[in-house]
């Protein structure tokens, strides 16, 4: 029987997002998980009888509903599609991560056409994204208020750059001797350039990256103009706190807690789904499970917002150094298949030139090849990686890329098609990475 049968009311109680049985889990921003939310998965999915296990993990989310309602959406078609003897649990990751409000939500439907568009204006920092922000990162309101005031007043002085870039600093430092400073220390990762670099050629580089994604148009002149690349500093900085954070809950948090399930439900089969931070998130969790655990059966990153040499055992441009994840991938007993678009500007542009930002040039150049992410173009430089088309039969082991930028294709600027991700297309790509798909 398929995932549409009747559910424990363990699992129900995890609120009803259309498919069944399924069960929360929820970490905080040290990976220290919900321990009712765990305990009712690892007992339920054996008296569920659940033959495969789906765990998903959302990219920016300011809150549990949008998550939700991301798995209630991309899980929908998967009932119809399971195989004979399939039995699909489905679990949904909650993790601290945010939006800004100026970015869409992960395929909610667009304005209606015709509509009057929104007149350019000057890069605020919102209420609503200001609150989110404070839940991210607790304890820095007063932070956060004086960088709300310098983007709404704009000062056309090098010094208000210099306050501005030190105040989203702080915003973004970790706690010392917290989960995320040992594990950054333990991975050799440190602060990426742009929290070190020069503060006024920072926001000129973001500015003139905003123009090249085909940003609406942009605000004032001279230094004024500067703001909107201050924002965007804000923003790309908010998602270094992200991309590092999750990091901690897959490592920390999510890899012991399928260790656990793995030893109630030994017969249970794992597939891991990410998207954006959320792909980061199942593929770190891949590293905190416990060695030769082979329950993972297949991983599906979905527009994975980390490097895509990040699995390598030898970067291109430092052959004595291997990614952060050299050989993770290993770790899966199945396919860890890769789906980038080239529709996703927030992945195309943005991420690489927040990885690089070395503050001394404009210019685009390299910025790919060195600094690109997987959601642009999959995963790069491992041996015997295969590229299949959307729709092709999906190779049973190794790393796959899928180029899905004909169905993740729509979203607004900066972040293009970044979140539409809800296709039953790309929940084929997920069955089929993990041989449940009906024939």
């Amino acid at each position: 029987m398929t995932g549409t049968a009747g559910s424990s009311s363990g699992a129900a109680a995890a609120g009803d997002i259309g498919v069944q049985p399924y069960w929360e889990l929820t970490f905080d921003a040290d990976g220290d998980p919900d321990a009712g939310q765990r305990d009712r998965l690892v007992a339920g999915a054996a008296r569920e009888r659940v033959t495969d296990l789906l765990v998903f993990a959302h990219g920016w989310n300011n809150d549990r509903s949008m998550a939700t309602s991301l798995y209630g959406r991309f899980f929908a078609p998967f009932p119809a599609m399971a195989g004979a003897g399939v039995r699909l649990g489905y679990a949904g990751v909650i993790w601290p991560a945010m939006r800004f409000t100026d970015e869409p939500i992960p395929n909610f439907p667009p304005a209606p056409a015709g509509l009057p568009t929104v007149p350019a204006g000057p890069p605020l920092l919102e209420d609503a994204t200001l609150r989110a922000l404070a839940w991210c990162f607790p304890g820095r309101e007063l932070t956060l208020r004086r960088v709300q005031e310098l983007l709404a007043g704009r000062p056309e002085a090098r010094s208000a750059f210099d306050e501005y870039a030190r105040l989203v600093r702080d915003l973004v430092s970790v706690r010392a001797n917290s989960p995320a400073e040992r594990l950054a220390e333990d991975l050799g990762t440190g602060m990426p350039a742009m929290l070190t670099d020069d503060p006024l050629g920072v926001c000129e580089i973001f500015t003139a990256a905003l123009e090249k994604c085909g940003h609406q148009e942009l605000f004032g002149d001279g230094l004024k103009r500067l703001w909107n690349g201050a924002k965007e500093f804000l923003r790309q900085s908010s998602y270094y706190g992200m991309k590092r954070r999750s990091g901690v809950v897959g490592q920390l948090g999510l890899g012991p807690v399928l260790g656990a399930l793995v030893k109630s439900a030994p017969s249970v089969r794992i597939h891991l789904i990410g998207h954006s931070f959320g792909a980061r998130l199942v593929s770190y969790a891949l590293r905190g499970m416990p060695a030769g655990d082979t329950a993972v059966k297949s991983a599906t990153l979905l527009q994975a917002a980390f490097s895509h040499y990040a699995f390598a055992a030898r970067l291109p441009h430092d052959p004595d150094h291997g990614g952060a994840l050299q050989g993770v991938q290993q770790r899966v007993d199945g396919p860890m298949v890769a789906c980038f678009s080239g529709h996703d500007s927030a992945l195309g542009m943005l991420y690489p030139l927040a990885s690089k930002l070395s503050g001394d040039s404009a210019s685009f150049l390299g910025l790919f090849d060195r600094w690109g992410a997987i959601g642009h173009d999959g995963i790069q430089a491992v041996d015997g990686t295969r590229s299949v088309r959307l729709g092709a039969a999906v190779p049973g082991a190794g790393c796959v890329n899928i180029d899905a930028s004909s169905v993740v294709r729509d979203g607004p600027p900066p972040a293009g098609a970044h979140s539409d991700i809800c296709h039953g297309e790309l929940a084929r790509v997920v069955l089929g990475a993990g041989r449940v798909t009906r024939e």
